[in-house]
């Protein structure tokens, strides 16, 4: 499912109608029996179904939310537990669409019984709250929802410290225990200050691991994307799983439309990205723009084909440097700041700003005067194009150096990742880890190629000084420079 937050900022979507099949009553039987068989028939699932989730689709059928007309219904797929048509659905063809009043959101906190207590809350730490006290309800509106949830996924979160030794150097390692202390500390504040003070409300102890186990339930379940909702799990919707062949987002929507006998109410309805035959599993797409880094810690799994290969360059304007106020000044007027982040993608360009940022904080000697506030205006125009050799130069060996150093973390080589990866059988975690680790060498390896061509190129290069006395009209056309002598 669509990931709601990261650690630092949180990041969340009317339907065509679907084809009603209309059968020849002069066809059935007249009597009433046949046709209370019909109508019941749609509740009945594979019967290798876990009891559980034909308990939760009962109630889904019970509710109202499906009906002989939902064209999906849950079934075994590859990746476990899916939504499968049942019929032909074209694409852009709405399949399924779920009330406001079974949404899991802060509103739904809001109204509950610890809406008070969670009113200052984080969202999701509200919800998590929320999940916890509807899981240990008996007496719960969503208990059968609670019950088909999995007690953990594959995300990163969850590993032992024998499958995090498989991820050691990566990005994905670093991200993963950032993430773990950010969520320990956000549990001990939240328990402090809410759980142990309000025992009415929460008279069941909640673990380190419970509060994880909610917040991976929201990493991988919550919708993004509607229309002022910022974090939404959609019990029923969440069966949908991903596939890299759906290459849009746009198949959430919220509507209004019929939400019981006699009323209407707000609905997340998905349609299909698709076209499906009967059988056919429906998917949708979580993210295009996460990387297998991000996919593994927010899902538990990643994609085989290399474009989300990437890894993250972070430079930053050092403090002590001589230059710092005016280098941040450059940075923040140009959309940057003092660090700032590159996410660069295997087999794809480097990000436009990456060099000149580059330069610029590697700018100093006699290149300074570029700093000075009479080129405030047009710097970022120069750095675009190389200053000097010295700060190419530079630049070059900053970055190259970074990259030796960034693989020598690494236990493995990509050869060896890529043998493993061959002969198949690995863990499902195992592949995950596998196949971080060699994207993100790659990835290394494809900067690496970049800054060392461009260290070739250094004497090829045309620099500031150059252009400059070309602007004016002082470099012939063999490039040597025009002295003029007075007469």
């Amino acid at each position: 499912m669509a990931s709601v937050f990261s650690i630092h900022t949180s990041t969340f979507l009317s339907p065509l109608k679907t084809t009603k099949f209309r059968p020849n009553f002069q066809s059935l039987h007249t009597s009433q029996k046949p046709f209370l068989i019909n109508s019941l028939e749609f509740k009945q699932l594979d019967p290798k179904i876990p009891q559980q989730v034909q308990t939760f689709w009962n109630w889904l059928c019970d509710e109202g939310v499906v009906s002989a007309k939902t064209p999906v219904k849950p079934g075994i797929v590859a990746e476990g537990l899916g939504l499968v048509a049942k019929r032909d659905i074209a694409k852009g063809e709405t399949v399924l669409e779920v009330p406001r009043r079974f949404w899991i959101n802060p509103d739904a906190v809001a109204e509950s019984d610890i809406g008070n207590v969670c009113s200052g809350l984080k969202p999701w730490i509200s919800v998590a709250l929320f999940l916890l006290r509807e899981r240990w309800r008996d007496d719960s509106k969503w208990k059968y929802y609670m019950d088909v949830l999995p007690e953990s996924t594959d995300s990163t979160i969850y590993w032992s410290e024998e499958e995090l030794y498989e991820i050691q150097g990566t990005q994905l390692l670093s991200t993963t225990m950032g993430v773990k202390d950010y969520v320990q500390n956000e549990f001990q504040k939240v328990q402090e200050e809410v759980i142990l003070c309000n025992k009415q409300l929460f008279p069941f102890p909640i673990t380190l691991d419970d509060f994880f186990w909610a917040f991976g339930m929201l990493r991988s379940r919550a919708f993004s994307r509607l229309r002022n909702q910022n974090l939404i799990l959609v019990p029923f919707a969440d069966l949908t799983n991903h596939s890299a062949r759906v290459t849009t987002e746009d198949h959430a929507h919220e509507v209004r439309g019929p939400a019981g006998l006699f009323s209407w109410d707000l609905l997340f309805s998905l349609r299909s990205p698709l076209k499906l035959k009967a059988g056919d599993q429906f998917f949708i797409q979580y993210d295009l723009n996460k990387s297998n880094a991000d996919m593994a810690l927010d899902y538990g799994f990643i994609e085989p084909s290399s474009g989300r290969d990437a890894f993250t360059l972070t430079l930053e304007i050092s403090e002590s440097d001589d230059f710092y106020g005016d280098k941040l000044d450059i940075a923040e007027s140009n959309g940057l700041g003092e660090t700032a982040y590159f996410d660069i993608k295997l087999g794809q360009s480097l990000p436009p700003a990456l060099i000149p940022y580059l330069r610029l904080v590697a700018l100093g000697g006699t290149d300074a005067f570029l700093l000075e506030s009479i080129f405030r205006n047009s710097v970022w125009g120069h750095l675009e194009l190389p200053v000097s050799r010295e700060n190419e130069e530079l630049i070059c060996k900053v970055v190259r150096d970074a990259c030796k150093s960034a693989l020598s973390g690494y236990h493995t080589t990509i050869e060896e990742d890529e043998k493993l990866l061959s002969e198949g059988n690995l863990s499902s975690r195992l592949q995950i880890a596998v196949g971080i680790r060699a994207g993100e060498k790659k990835v290394l390896q494809q900067i690496d190629d970049i800054f060392r061509e461009r260290e070739l190129e250094l004497d090829e290069l045309e620099y500031y000084q150059e252009r400059r006395l070309k602007d004016l009209g002082l470099v012939g056309d063999q490039g040597d420079i025009i002295f003029w002598e007075p007469k």
